[in-house]
Parts: C-alpha cells; structure tokens; sequence
C-alpha cells in the first residue's frame, strides 16, 4: 500500500470552482466516487469525491469547503479508492462529526475495520421480515404505531414543533420488548446490552448540538449511543454524506457485533436541500421545486438500509425526522419519503398550541408493520384490538366535536357526550406525556383501558370473537338494563390476557 501510494500521480489542473465542486481536466482515468487528497496553497489539505466523470475531465466535490483553492498553487491527489469510514465497537458513547472524526477530546478510535459509506447491497431473499418490537417509552406510539425491528418509519415534523425533543426522549427510553414469562408482563433485560442507538443530527445549530449532547450525557444514555453531528456552519457537502456514515457503523454494530441498533437521523429535510444545493452547482436539471430528479433514488439508498439479514442476530430500525416547510405533507422530502418507508409518525402544531407533549396526530400517523411486532408472545394478546378501539373513538370523537361547533353542545346526544369526554381524556391523558416520563407498553395499554371504561360494552366497534369477549364464558349474559351502564367496561379491566 506504501508503495502504491508512492506513485500516485498530482495534478494541477483546477479549471474552475463552482460551490462546493471542483473541475480538474487533463486527468488520467479518474473513477466515479474516488476519493482526492487536495492540497493548498498553504499546505492544508482537504478531501473530495469524483460526482463526475467525462473523459479526462472530472468534477470532484469537496467535503470541507471549497474556500482558498485556486488554480495556481492547488494540487489535487487521485488515490483510486472510494470513502471508507472506521469503525470499532468502541465508537459507543463517542461524539463524531458529520465526517466521522471525534470531537469529544476522547482518545482516538482504534478500528477494527475499514467500510465503505455507501453500504454493501443486501440480497433481498436474505432480508428476514421484521418482527418484535422496539418500546420507545411513548404511548401514542408504542401502543398505536408500535415500531418493529427493522423497521423504517419518519416522524413528520414542521418548524417550532418539538421533535428535537421527541428524538432525545426516545434515546433515553427506548428498548427492546420481548416475554420472559406468558404469565407476566415483564420485559427481558438479557437482551438490552444488545441494544445501541446511532445519532445523526444534519444541519442543526451549535444550540441544537448542545442540547442533544448535554441530554445524553446528563441521563446516562450516552453510553450506548453514537452521536454525529454536523453543524449548520459545516460544509453543505458534509451533510450528504453524515448519514452514510452513520448507517455503516450501524450495519457493523448490527450484523458484526450482533446488536439491534436504532438509528435516528434528523433532519432529513436539511439533507434534501444539500442535495438539491450540490445538483444546482453541476448545472442539472431540476425536478420538483428544485430538487434534483434522481432525489427518490437517493433517499433510497438510506432508508433501505435498513432491515434485518438470515442468520445475522442484529437488526437496524429507522426513525428519520424530517421538517415539513410550511407544515406541506405534499413537499417533495415528506412525499418521496412517505413511498419508500413503511408509515408515518406526524406531530400536530394544533396540539402543540394546546400545550399537549407529544404532540402526535395518532389519526394521520401509521405503522404498515405494526402487526408483526405486537400481539401474544411479543407485547399482549390485547394489544391489537385496543389501538383499534383508541382509533375509532378518538376518530368519532374529533367529529362529534367538529358537529359540536355547528349545532351547539345542547343539540348532542348522550352518546356524542361521551365520545367529547373520551376525546378530552384521551388528548390529556394518554397523548400527553411529560418528556421524562417513561412507560412501558403494558403501562400504556392499562392506562387505554381506563379510558375505554367510560364506554358500555354495546359501543365496541371491534369484533366480537375478542379475547375480552371470550373470557367471560360461563358467566351470566348481560342485560339491557348492564348495557346502558356506562362504567361495564370496568369488569375487563385488570383480567390477564396472558
């Protein structure tokens, strides 16, 4: 290697910079995706990345900045070899920034192997289907949008809603869920040493980078995250390579170290717009609302790698955050996003105005593979059917209260009463949640089943061939006169679904 790289060739061919790029001409096979060592005027270097080949013309973007680079004293190094990263087990608990290197006056990463950004292909017959679930400690989520291993899945935020926030909870209480015993609602601890969390903040202000920092390390859940952070005042090129990186020392947490990794990356709205940045300084023709055409295929690339592999013991879950401009669910980052990952998580600036934390939309939010995750053996044999009573309620009720404010509370039935006090309690008490108050799934579905109390049996709209239903065999029939009792509910409560 020593000796190979004793004959690499420098050039000295700058024809112009435009943005982040640099052009070179005269080059001698230069390679799509090479990596250039570039030298200055002033003997500082930098590194770069050929975006495009023609000839023996390349255009190279420059990850630092292309400040200070002339066409005079320049020099430019191709070193036929593509971005790597190092990676180690020992990056846990670490502080990177958005190229990787650590920016926590800690000793340096010994690496145990090199890999490249851009991931290997998974072949699609290895990918195992997600299953089981990762607990975020967020009732609205955990018990309505449960989230499985392997699992991509946005949270859609806007400007001036908290989802810094949101995404430091769920690092401080995220875990895995699985049964030790069919008769208890326990979760396993055996396997929580084998759950780590990778953190990529993109675009984000020094005040937002310190925040996540100071969060970690004050509540002890730095130890098991890796941290990347990439500043607004970084080179916009940084940012489309900071969650590459992150996602290769995931895949080497997960498939090589065996642990189920969940990699949050925000803000991926911040990503799109250095793309579309960087497609604008090579001149291409632009797509929607400026946005590179190719942004799709690019996203792609990121979201997809997530997942879990035969035979591996890790997995890798995906919570992307993006910011919707002007809260458009219809922006080109939230639309492409919305196609490749497999739901949606939407935070409400209606209920953040009425001071509701979280503020999560349960209504327009999704799991597309919550049911692989939940259910007996995983979470309980309940689970399913309460978040689809929770749904139909909380739906009924935001209609009666759309009804209300036309005809007046006078001209409400008795039933429409009690949806509006269902509605009432459900935002207060189950969708509103202090940022340090953790509960577990059998916590969060206990606490719905309080809630449902204030309906009779007779306002089930789930089927009922139901667990709830069945276990009351051999008991005698209720009447009418049970039915119109609002609290009947109340004889399921506390029964073991187990």
């Amino acid at each position: 290697m020593v000796l190979a790289l004793l004959y690499l060739e420098e050039y000295r061919t700058v024809s112009g910079v435009a943005g982040p790029l640099v052009i070179l001409e005269k080059v001698k096979g230069p390679k799509y995706q090479e990596i250039v060592n570039i030298r200055l005027g002033d003997g500082s270097t930098r590194r770069g990345q050929v975006l495009e080949v023609d000839g023996e013309k390349a255009v190279v973007q420059v990850f630092e900045g292309t400040s200070g680079i002339d066409n005079k004293y320049t020099t430019v190094q191709f070193t036929g070899e593509v971005l790597k990263t190092p990676v180690s087990i020992d990056m846990l608990g670490r502080i990177f920034n958005g190229s990787g290197k650590p920016i926590d006056n800690g000793p340096p990463i010994l690496p145990e192997a090199y890999l490249d950004i851009s991931g290997s292909s998974i072949n699609p017959s290895e990918r195992t289907y997600p299953e089981e679930m990762i607990q975020t400690g967020i009732s609205t989520i955990d018990v309505m949008n449960s989230i499985a291993r392997g699992q991509k899945i946005p949270l859609f935020s806007a400007a001036g809603l908290p989802h810094n926030e949101i995404a430091a909870q769920i690092c401080r209480q995220a875990g895995l869920v699985k049964r030790l015993d069919k008769t208890k609602n326990l979760l396993e601890g055996g396997e929580e040493d084998n759950f780590a969390i990778v953190f990529a903040a993109m675009g984000v202000n020094m005040e937002t980078a310190q925040f996540f920092k100071r969060d970690f390390e004050e509540n002890g859940s730095m130890e098991r995250v890796t941290l990347f952070l990439n500043l607004a005042n970084d080179p916009t090129i940084e940012r489309i390579i900071t969650p590459r990186i992150a996602l290769t020392t995931a895949e080497y947490l997960a498939y090589e170290c065996g642990k189920h990794v969940l990699v949050i990356l925000t803000d991926m709205s911040s990503y799109a717009d250095a793309l579309r940045e960087v497609s604008a300084a090579r001149e291409e023709v632009p797509g929607r609302r400026g946005y590179p055409g190719y942004m799709y295929t690019d996203l792609a690339t990121i979201y997809e790698r997530a997942g879990r592999i035969e035979g591996r013991k890790g997995s890798i879950t995906q919570i992307p955050i993006l910011t919707m401009p002007n809260d458009d669910i219809t922006h080109p980052t939230p639309d492409l996003t919305g196609y490749i990952t497999e739901g949606q998580i939407y935070i409400d600036r209606q209920l953040q105005n009425r001071q509701i934390y979280p503020p999560i939309n349960v209504l327009p939010s999704l799991s597309r593979l919550m049911k692989s995750a939940i259910g007996e053996g995983m979470t309980r044999r309940d689970h399913a059917d309460v978040s689809n009573q929770l749904y139909a309620n909380y739906a009924i009720g935001k209609d009666v209260q759309a009804m209300k404010a036309v005809v007046g509370e006078e001209a409400l039935s008795s039933e429409d009463l009690l949806y509006l006090e269902f509605l009432d309690k459900f935002e207060r008490k189950f969708v509103a949640q202090g940022a340090y108050d953790t509960r577990n799934i059998f916590q969060s579905l206990d606490l719905a089943w309080t809630l449902l109390r204030i309906f009779p049996v007779s306002f089930s709209t789930v089927s009922p061939r139901r667990p709830w239903i069945s276990s009351t065999a051999g008991k005698p029939p209720l009447t009418e006169k049970h039915n119109n009792l609002p609290h009947i509910c109340s004889i399921f409560v506390g029964m073991n679904y187990n």
